[in-house]
């Protein structure tokens, strides 16, 4: 059976997907196509049902749960870090509300962390839609005056010379009492039946595990996908978004999940609270 697999052109998704791209696990009689966009490409296919199986973001996820179960394996938590606010000079938290910033997506996690942060909803404050890897040049550009960034930017802004306004992951730690910050997760489509998504489950399961016990052979993998940072760095930014969460996000992911989706429902920020699983 051949199934849609869409991720993102990043090195944490090509670390976690190596083995199942290099036929390293049994892949349990599927052939998968990898299909490399950017997230916010994949959440808006997921809403038309264009894929099979991909990554989303969790904010995406809660306009798609009808559609697409969500997998316990391959999701990317902020623990303690997460998505980065920057700008050329020091913004405060109430200025924040007033100036124009760059968001990777509109259904990106990122951007719903955001309002949370500000405690604001969608087009009450200047948020400004920009392909992810274009926020920096943005900033400096002065179309806009602050943005998000996710990916590898949250290791290099410092010397890009962007000064740090708040790691969007920090702060909902501390708003928390140290719960994860959930990013994004893979799902996969409910009518391909109980069987495809059990033997996808287990697939990803065994590439990621595959991929953690394999660690050089996987980062060096993924190092043409890493936007110019060296093995080093790059194998830094896998450990923050392929780890033990990454293999079962369990207990303590959940509890995020639960916090997060709860949160953003209370405020009325997505338009209910989305079944977690199959």
């Amino acid at each position: 059976m051949k199934l849609t697999l869409g991720h993102s052109p990043d090195a944490d998704d090509a670390f976690m997907f190596y083995a199942m791209a290099k036929n390293l696990v049994n892949l349990r009689g599927h052939e998968f196509t990898h299909i490399l966009q950017d997230i916010e490409t994949l959440n808006r296919r997921c809403q038309l049902k264009e894929l099979d199986i991909s990554a989303v973001s969790f904010h995406a996820y809660t306009t798609i749960d009808r559609a697409y179960a969500l997998l316990p394996c391959g999701a990317s938590f902020g623990d303690g870090y997460g998505p980065c606010l920057v700008a050329k000079k020091k913004i405060d938290r109430e200025s924040m509300k007033k100036v124009r910033i760059g968001i990777p997506g509109l259904l990106t996690s990122a951007y719903l962390t955001l309002q949370l942060y500000l405690g604001l909803p969608h087009g009450s404050f200047q948020a400004v839609n920009l392909p992810f890897d274009q926020i920096q040049q943005e900033i400096l550009s002065g179309r806009v005056d602050a943005g998000i960034i996710i990916h590898e930017g949250q290791l290099t802004y410092l010397e890009e010379g962007f000064t740090l306004c708040e790691d969007l992951g920090v702060w909902w730690a501390q708003e928390t009492g140290g719960l994860p910050l959930p990013l994004g997760g893979n799902v996969v489509r409910r009518d391909l039946g109980p069987q495809v998504i059990q033997a996808v489950t287990e697939t990803l399961h065994e590439s990621v595990h595959y991929a953690l016990e394999h660690r050089q052979a996987g980062v060096r993998h993924a190092l043409p996908l890493s936007r110019g940072m060296d093995e080093e760095r790059t194998d830094r930014f896998i450990g923050m978004y392929v780890n033990d969460l990454t293999l079962d996000f369990g207990t303590r992911g959940r509890a995020g999940l639960k916090e997060f989706f709860g949160r953003a429902h209370q405020s009325g920020l997505i338009p209910h609270i989305p079944t977690l699983g199959v």
